[in-house]
């Protein structure tokens, strides 16, 4: 149970009311959240808990995005928790994902402790003290409260949720049809006959334009350079299998976790140890997909080498069912313009439309953009590095979670929250009530990197963003971006006490 009562709606803003204390406050009620929770109860069921989340609905990413098609990128057998098994499809809808975190709040009473439309705006840590102070904002009256925690456990995600990336081309102001992002896409849109073109080649673009082509008069993706591809069945034929012969779900969700995370380890090795071989692999597998004559050199051969950035999934082929249909189509060249009809791109060629999709990405957002301090001073997380993408050097008693790029993000709830917890009982077992990163002196003169070193992994949202998030280190254990398959062995065996943690 918490100790944070359930705040009741008053008008305006007013002054700061206090909204209780709590052992632990999470942030964010979207995977990464549900999932802490999750375990926290499972494993340290004494302890107090809240649930904060700015949006109005559980979620995160998937109450964000609910455009048309909108679904998984990975299987749901590894995105899926593993205290929980999957029953449908291996690539699953919006709607879908939903249900299951549903089911999870309701079998674990997680909807007591979640607060929705409560924007954390502050997050101020004193040591005297012992604990945060942090203060939120409800969207629905304006109201401001201050909660109090023993330790804050950041489950937020990775953009922002609220102003995603909208690029400005010249003459934007000129057309005469309808310019939108998949993060604010309206509810009662109409797409009967209308020619579509959707800006960008990611996962995004991937998903919305075989949901729409069936429904538009015609859908154009303009990209700038190509993207990676991957046809992959919406159901697994082994999970048919079993469940045909009645093995039990908890066997099933274990087996076919098994395999896919097999599947992906396969890829992302292939992906550093020989390229050109994947590359070869992604090609060849695209071209009987396509119409016959399809520039595959032009419109589908990227200019990175494979997982730089991410390879977009297509469920069953069917971004290139509807191009074989004649129901979508592929430009690929640069914007010079917006016009009152439509796009002009370098060519000389006008695109018509009557909508305009900037499938273009989002922008990140450190932390949630909370702004920190530690004892009265302003926290610069550029000036931080990451303690095993889990927390921050010179930040007491607080966690993150931030999932894989190349596997399934919630693979990585589970194990961060088995550290984290695990280091909570280490801190009840020492006496202590305050434990932060902090380098020792052979690692203070470590050379530090960049958040993603562009070389691995390199797509615009990150490499827009640089400049605003933290460093890691060249050594164990200021690093991160590890991939699972390494992770599953170095999280569980990780030293709690080789002097990189100080307890007091």
């Amino acid at each position: 149970m918490t100790t944070a009562p359930t705040t009741a709606p008053a008008q305006g803003t007013g002054e700061i009311q206090d909204a209780g204390h709590v052992d632990v406050l999470i942030v964010g009620a979207g995977v990464s959240g549900i999932g802490a929770a999750h375990h926290l109860r499972d494993q340290l069921p004494d302890r107090t808990f809240v649930i904060l989340d700015a949006q109005d609905n559980r979620g995160g990413t998937w109450w964000t995005h609910r455009y048309p098609g909108v679904r998984s990128d990975s299987d749901l057998f590894t995105y899926g928790y593993r205290f929980k098994p999957w029953r449908g499809p291996s690539i699953a809808a919006g709607e879908e994902i939903l249900a299951y975190l549903d089911e999870v709040i309701d079998e674990d009473d997680l909807g007591p402790h979640i607060r929705y439309q409560h924007r954390v705006t502050t997050a101020n840590w004193s040591t005297a003290d012992r604990r945060w102070t942090v203060e939120a904002t409800r969207g629905d009256t304006g109201q401001r409260l201050r909660y109090t925690a023993s330790f804050l456990w950041m489950c937020q995600g990775y953009y922002n949720h609220a102003k995603p990336y909208r690029p400005r081309w010249e003459g934007m102001d000129r057309f005469q049809g309808l310019i939108l992002h998949p993060q604010r896409w309206p509810e009662d849109l109409d797409l009967t006959g209308k020619r579509v073109v959707v800006i960008g080649s990611g996962a995004t673009a991937a998903t919305l334009i075989p949901a729409i082509a069936g429904e538009a008069e015609h859908v154009t993706m303009l990209q700038r350079s190509p993207s990676y591809y991957l046809a992959r069945p919406a159901t697994d034929e082994l999970a048919v299998t079993l469940r045909a012969l009645d093995v039990p779900d908890e066997w099933t969700h274990e087996i076919l976790r098994r395999q896919h995370m097999a599947q992906t380890h396969q890829v992302a090795r292939m992906s550093a140890e020989a390229p050109g071989e994947l590359h070869t692999f992604l090609i060849e597998s695209m071209r009987p997909l396509l119409p016959e004559g399809f520039d595959i050199d032009k419109h589908f051969t990227p200019r990175y080498r494979p997982w730089q950035q991410r390879i977009a999934v297509t469920p069953d082929g069917d971004l290139f069912a509807a191009l074989r249909a004649g129901q979508a189509s592929i430009v690929t060249d640069t914007i010079e313009a917006f016009t009152s009809e439509g796009i002009k791109v370098s060519s000389g060629e006008v695109i018509p439309a009557d909508i305009i999709v900037s499938a273009t990405g989002f922008n990140l957002s450190v932390f949630g953009d909370v702004a920190f301090t530690v004892d009265g001073e302003p926290v610069d997380f550029t000036e931080h590095v990451t303690w095993r993408g889990i927390m921050i050097s010179g930040v007491p008693n607080m966690a993150y979670v931030f999932g894989y790029f190349r596997h399934s993000w919630t693979l990585r709830v589970d194990l961060v929250s088995d550290l984290v917890i695990r280091l909570m009982a280490n801190m009840r077992d020492n006496g202590a009530t305050m434990v932060v990163p902090a380098l020792r002196p052979e690692d203070e003169d470590m050379p530090l990197r960049p958040w993603s070193d562009p070389a691995d992994f390199n797509p615009g949202y990150v490499m827009r963003s640089q400049h605003i998030l933290f460093k890691q280190g060249d050594r164990e254990p200021w690093t991160h971006l590890l991939e699972h398959q390494e992770e599953r062995d170095i999280l569980p065996k990780a030293d709690l006490g080789d002097g990189t943690l100080a307890y007091r």
